[in-house]
């Protein structure tokens, strides 16, 4: 069981919005040497409704790095650890990185971050080869899932570090759920229970209490705090990497529209042994006396999987704006007017059938319709998502087939499910060899992409820029088979598609210099943005160039 299998990911932030309403807060008693790393301007507050959270002492400007920390513990997913160093996450080909000659499983760039990983991985190394000679058949795992393997490092750093210290204390301070975990995670917490004790090679309960633990209360404690503090690692494009763990970060709440962002941007003023370094990025200015919020699952989605995700995770119900005084319209529950006046309807439901544009007033009529596309429509995300690594040319196949429908029965390009079957699309490579269609294709599914998110995310959002910057990857690929220039379509053809990527390009690098940070320049994607738009100018004014010397090649 992966650690995604566990959780929802902290990947896919939210949009920038007014943070619902706060009861009186004060600061919390909390041992002053607790959380050293936080920041100045940063305090720690307790309500009575969401308990600690962190607070602005001081304004914060947009793009602002609020946070910047290592986590205390990070691991890399299985398909990762192959291709990245297990100390500073750097990405290289396996023949470029150096393996672990006991596990055989761990990579490291150089003799440095082995150095620097070895107070764990001692520990882990031989708990991998236990792992592996206990495997009973090929069926089951190689190597434990990055739940295990993270749970196993916060073990074995409390251990190190001694129970006592502020490290130690600064975990078991954070959040766990045990008394409270519904009937649905006995199960998840169970799993890993057993797989821990495996991994940790102990024969008995009793072995347990070298970690401090005495009682199968403090194991589902340590599960616990993993699963509700745990924050996905990222590469530079926001696809997982793994699981880490800062109690820091942990402290900042969740809304539906938050006002901060955790990103992984790997600058190149950070030094390689602070990476991964998490960092939290003011979406839109945030005042004095403001809380700091974070989106703990994708909020791309509607109130009710929000709420549900919330709940099964995290076993608390949202009170943000966005969840007790939604707007008449929410854009991820939207559907066109059907008269096309330019306003918006939201969905019919199976209770409310009824919808009507929020402009003209129109009744949706077809209703059925718009209910059967819709439920159609999620069951083909949910099979395309679990074929997406096993069947790569089935997922496809349902994406390519549902969004066409989706699209005709009216739904907007920001509702559920037709934006997530495009970022489900996109995700997948090019086809060899590359035909014109499948690449204005992909084109057209990513601009609907990008058209979706924004319609949910400020243009400043890393998910926007990210997406914006794919776009203008596929812009500027050579075509095949350029089209007449003089037809409108979308997308278009030579010159203008070359100017559009640029155009797009610049969107891109306004998006990622604020959704990464300012002080990071966009962080590492940043840095490839402003080397395409480099590319792309001199192609540019070579064709401008070529134009010119056409021109006054012809007699006048």
């Amino acid at each position: 069981m992966s650690f995604s299998d566990l959780r929802k990911s902290r990947k896919t932030q939210s949009f920038v919005g007014i943070p619902a309403k706060q009861e009186a807060s004060e600061p919390v008693v909390t041992a002053p040497d607790l959380h050293k790393n936080l920041p100045s301007h940063l305090e720690v507050r307790t309500t009575q409704h969401a308990g600690r959270g962190l607070y602005a002492v001081a304004d914060i400007p947009i793009g602002s790095i609020i946070l910047a920390t290592r986590p205390h513990v990070a691991v890399l997913s299985t398909p990762h650890l192959e291709n990245h160093c297990s100390h500073c996450f750097g990405a290289e080909s396996p023949q470029g990185l150096k393996r672990c000659t006991q596990c055989l499983r761990v990579r490291y760039c150089d003799a440095t971050c082995q150095s620097k990983d070895w107070s764990l991985h001692k520990h882990e190394c031989p708990a991998l080869q236990r792992w592996e000679e206990a495997v009973p058949s090929a069926d089951m795992p190689q190597v434990p899932s990055d739940a295990v393997r993270a749970i196993a490092r916060i073990l074995w750093l409390r251990q190190k570090k001694g129970f006592d210290s502020v490290m130690s204390r600064e975990l078991d301070a954070m959040q766990s759920h045990r008394q409270t975990l519904p009937v649905s995670s006995a199960e998840i917490h169970t799993h890993l229970s057993h797989a821990l004790v495996q991994y940790l090679g102990l024969r008995s309960p009793q072995d347990l209490a070298q970690f401090n633990i005495h009682s199968a209360a403090d194991l589902l404690d340590i599960t616990s705090r993993f699963t509700t503090n745990t924050f996905t690692v990222m590469d530079t494009v926001l696809s997982p990497l793994g699981a880490s763990v800062s109690p820091t970060v942990a402290l900042f709440n969740h809304s539906c529209q938050p006002n901060a962002v955790v990103v992984f941007p790997r600058a190149q003023r950070t030094p390689r042994l602070s990476e991964p370094q998490m960092q939290v990025i003011a979406l839109r200015h945030i005042s004095a006396g403001e809380e700091v919020l974070s989106a703990y699952i994708d909020i791309t989605m509607p109130r009710a999987i929000r709420q549900e995700a919330l709940k099964e995770t995290y076993n608390f119900d949202c009170k943000c704006t966005l969840c007790t005084n939604p707007p008449a319209v929410c854009p991820q529950e939207s559907m066109y007017c059907p008269k096309a006046c330019g306003g918006v309807c939201p969905l019919p439901t199976e209770d409310n059938p009824l919808a009507m544009c929020t402009q003209c007033k129109s009744a949706v009529r077809d209703t059925d319709q718009v209910l059967d596309g819709v439920r159609v429509g999620q069951e083909a995300l949910d099979k395309a998502t679990a074929l997406q690594f096993t069947d790569p040319a089935k997922s496809l196949q349902l994406t390519s087939k549902l969004i066409p429908i989706l699209t005709s029965v009216g739904l907007t390009p920001s509702a559920h499910p037709l934006l997530a079957l495009c970022q489900l699309q996109k995700s997948f490579p090019l086809p060899e060899p590359l035909t014109q269609d499948a690449l204005d294709d992909a084109i057209r599914v990513t601009s609907k992409a990008v058209t979706g998110l924004v319609g949910i995310l400020p243009e400043v959002h890393p998910v926007v820029g990210i997406t914006l910057f794919e776009l203008a990857k596929l812009l500027a690929v050579d075509e095949p088979e350029p089209r007449d220039t003089q037809v409108a379509v979308f997308p278009p053809s030579g010159p203008p598609r070359l100017k559009l990527a640029y155009d797009t390009l610049l969107r891109a690098r306004a998006s990622l210099l604020c959704g990464m940070g300012v002080q990071s320049e966009g962080g590492q994607v940043g840095a490839e943005v402003r080397e395409m738009l480099v590319a792309l100018e001199h192609e540019i004014a070579v064709w401008k160039d070529g134009v010119k010397n056409v021109l006054a090649d012809i007699p006048k």
